[in-house]
């Protein structure tokens, strides 16, 4: 089973990303301003996953990768895959684990191990 992690960028902007069973990200979503915007966007994906679509494409160094469109939105980016097997396998993923996936915050600026 995938994982939903939520995380803060850079600029104080929220993210999620998707990860395998195994830890692997598999994509990383789009920027948000307000985290009840980015879990909003977890639990439409979670319950309507296959109202998404994977638009395939190929980068400059040959790497190929997918865009995660709803409607003519695009929600989130996939990372790089060095095959196109296993750009769907990662595709596959999304589709049989998304449902039943865990959501995890790692967006508050709390030490996990303090002094």
């Amino acid at each position: 089973m995938g994982a939903f992690v939520i995380s803060k960028r850079f600029d104080d902007q929220y993210k999620f990303v998707f990860t395998s069973r195994k830890g692997k990200t598999i994509f990383t979503s789009t920027s948000f301003e307000l985290k009840m915007d980015c879990e909003a966007l977890i639990e439409e994906m979670k319950s309507d996953v296959n109202d998404y679509t994977y638009v395939k494409a190929r980068a400059a160094n040959g790497k190929y990768f997918f865009k995660m469109m709803k409607e003519e939105l695009h929600v989130a980016t996939s990372r790089k895959y060095t095959t196109p097997l296993l750009l769907q396998k990662g595709i596959d993923e999304i589709i049989v684990a998304a449902a039943k996936s865990d959501v995890l915050d790692f967006s508050v600026d709390e030490f996990i191990f303090p002094d």
